[in-house]
């Protein structure tokens, strides 16, 4: 239940960066086509529709987007799947998701997005930044991340050398289209990235210290996907005791437990409930 104190304290804490919010699919659920008032692709389902021309795949194929999107891949190719990313996130005009621009009034010094769209980075544009972005199958690097600087209204790759670690930190494992695409898609992906996730090489070692210590609070994510779990688990290594909180309406027992096994508390409240309270009676 959020209850008004619970709420203020997660208020707190995400302004003054000792709690950091992890966005997950559901925060995008408003978003809709400027033209034609389609909703955005972001859940796993309407993202394999939307990827296979608006007809859902085989129930093998439906099971999970990186499972669909390494059979596109294996057909099409890899670049068939980053064409239909781009496509979607980086050159179709969406709405502002409500949840998004409470964020930005808020501009927490560190956010973890999942999601691949840009309204996270649209947040932070008139301020200098750093931009991590997942990277996966590369060579000549044993790094699975891009640093990019937001600076004077662009972007800018910078090394680990180079980045400023006192500056707000947006990072995107999944990807974004902006300001070079890049994705975490397809099993091939999945595979390689939450291997060298695990192994500390997709994370730089500025945000590996930033990190200590902190809390996060999980918004619009739930934890019933093996792939989701795993990459957020090692996101948040190193967080403090008790981890969080997970705002997740009607939680199941796999998602108790898993919480339970992470440290992070279960509030059984939308994240709706955070950005908009229900006025209180008097």
């Amino acid at each position: 239940m959020m209850t008004p104190e619970l709420r203020s304290r997660l208020l707190a804490g995400l302004q003054d960066g000792s709690i950091v919010p992890y966005l997950g699919c559901g925060v995008l659920r408003d978003v809709v086509a400027v033209e034609g008032g389609r909703p955005i692709p972001a859940d796993s389902d309407s993202l394999i529709i939307a990827m296979n021309g608006g007809k859902p795949m085989s129930p093998k194929l439906m099971y999970e987007f990186p499972r669909a999107a390494m059979n596109v891949e294996l057909k099409r190719g890899r670049s068939a799947v980053e064409k239909f990313l781009t496509q979607t996130y980086g050159q179709t005009a969406w709405t502002r998701a409500k949840l998004h621009d409470w964020l930005k009034a808020l501009r927490p010094p560190y956010v973890i997005d999942i999601n691949r769209d840009t309204q996270l980075q649209d947040s932070y544009a008139e301020v200098a930044h750093t931009l991590i972005v997942g990277v996966a199958r590369i060579g000549g690097t044993d790094y699975r991340f891009k640093l990019y600087e937001r600076k004077d209204g662009a972007y800018q790759e910078i090394t680990l050398e180079q980045a400023n670690p006192a500056l707000p930190i947006l990072f995107k494992p999944m990807g974004t289209p902006v300001p070079k695409p890049s994705y975490i898609a397809s099993d091939a992906d999945y595979v390689d990235y939450i291997t060298e996730l695990m192994g500390g090489f997709s994370i730089p070692a500025f945000l590996k210290t930033r990190r200590q210590g902190k809390q996060y609070l999980l918004m619009g994510l739930r934890l019933n996907r093996d792939t989701e779990r795993m990459v957020m688990a090692d996101i948040i290594y190193g967080a403090a005791s008790p981890a969080g909180w997970a705002l997740i309406p009607e939680p199941n027992d796999k998602e108790r437990r898993f919480c339970k096994k992470l440290g992070l508390e279960i509030v059984e409240a939308d994240w709706s409930e955070l950005v908009d309270p229900a006025p209180v009676a008097v």
